[in-house]
């Protein structure tokens, strides 16, 4: 099977899908105290981050559900400071500014002077070019000082720029 889209209109997409979507709806409460009640604190992190994107190859089967794959890997900075490696998945559809993408992406460093890594799950669609962002902490995924962490993120891209979003919350040092 051959794939209907350029490969240039392909990575566009592509790229444009998995770091421009502005928020339209966040999914996850970065307030919430979870089942345990324990102390947590709320923040807010920003910054920028450089990424690369590379295509990876896909199977004639897999090209009957999804249309590019891509590995990424980011070095954040700001309020957090390090670095990401995921893998995207995409899928375009035959109207124009249409399609979605779902991602995984583990991310070390530090947050705020907190170190550890977590994971971030991406699911963004665009709708006729009406875009909804998705990027969530995966529970439970936290480690080190960052165990507990649960958030949401928003990325967007300025004059060429990429810029991050976070809000959070952690356990409180004191009670972890």
């Amino acid at each position: 099977m051959t794939n209907k889209f350029p490969v240039v209109a392909c990575v566009a997409l592509g790229l444009c899908l998995c770091l421009g979507y502005p928020a339209f709806t966040r999914t996850q409460s970065a307030g919430s105290t979870g089942a345990n009640n324990e102390s947590r604190v709320n923040g807010h992190a920003s910054g920028s981050f450089d990424i690369k994107m590379v295509r990876q190859p896909i199977t004639e089967e897999e090209a009957k559900t999804i249309s590019i794959r891509m590995t990424s890997d980011k070095q954040f900075h700001g309020d957090l400071e390090g670095a990401s490696t995921g893998e995207m998945l995409g899928v375009y559809t035959a109207v124009k500014d249409s399609g979605g993408y779902v991602a995984m992406e583990r991310v070390s460093g530090k947050l705020k002077g907190r170190a550890g890594t977590f994971i971030l799950q991406h699911s963004s669609t665009a709708a006729r070019g009406a875009q909804q962002q998705s990027i969530i902490v995966v529970p439970d995924s936290g480690t080190d000082e960052l165990a507990g962490l649960a958030g949401n993120m928003i990325i967007r891209i300025t004059d060429g720029q990429h810029f991050y979003e976070f809000d959070y919350t952690l356990p409180n040092k004191d009670t972890h």
